[in-house]
């Protein structure tokens, strides 16, 4: 089965929105090597209207102009994109459709068919309806070391908790630390810590 990988560039206070106004400074070549990489595992990206409309309004052109960036820009423009949005659109970029019908029923089967991995970017409503459906299998956040202090964070206030288990980590010279969870089990039986007390936290004290 396919896997659906989420990316996001993150502050160091959680914010997601907007990160072109703050994470152009930390882009260098181990980021774009690992946002190169996440690109190239996947031929599907899932992404919200939001994300899609700035995507379309940026890399056709630069894939046309064949610059430093047309290899990357061809990627965006070969893989097939999947659009969740709650209006009709119309579509100008090659490779691009909207997602119908139950979003759960549809991206089950969408992990179901042959072919690469799936690849969310930016787009954090569709990445929360990810999590919220069991249906997210990795979250991949390159932490800045800046605090923005302003926008939207990637997790919402609920009543229920989402437990994580980290998998990989990775620091880059700019000081930004390429962190990878998948999804963790409350009761630790994947090996993450389970339900505990300060009673059970105090006997690990020295």
């Amino acid at each position: 089965m396919r896997k659906i990988i989420a990316s996001l560039f993150i502050s160091l206070d959680g914010v997601v929105e907007a990160p072109d106004q703050w994470h152009f400074p930390y882009f260098d070549d181990d980021m774009g090597a690992a946002v190169g990489a996440l690109l190239e595992r996947s031929d599907t990206l899932l992404i919200g209207r939001k994300t899609y409309d700035s995507f379309a309004g940026a890399w056709p052109g630069r894939e046309a102009e064949g610059g430093e960036d047309y290899a990357f820009a061809k990627l965006l423009g070969d893989s097939r994109k999947i659009v969740l949005s709650r209006q009709k659109l119309d579509f100008h970029w090659r490779n691009s459709e909207q997602l119908e019908g139950d979003f759960a029923t549809f991206v089950t089967a969408l992990k179901e068919e042959p072919g690469k991995d799936i690849s969310v970017s930016g787009s954090i409503s569709v990445i929360r309806k990810l999590m919220d459906t069991g249906l997210l299998d990795e979250l991949h956040l390159l932490v800045h070391p800046i605090a923005v202090r302003k926008g939207m964070r990637l997790f919402d206030e609920a009543d229920t908790t989402i437990p994580l288990k980290l998998l990989t980590t990775q620091r880059f010279a700019s000081g930004v630390v390429y962190l990878v969870y998948a999804p963790a089990t409350a009761d630790g039986a994947d090996g993450t810590p389970a339900d505990a007390t300060y009673e059970d936290a105090k006997t690990h004290l020295p």
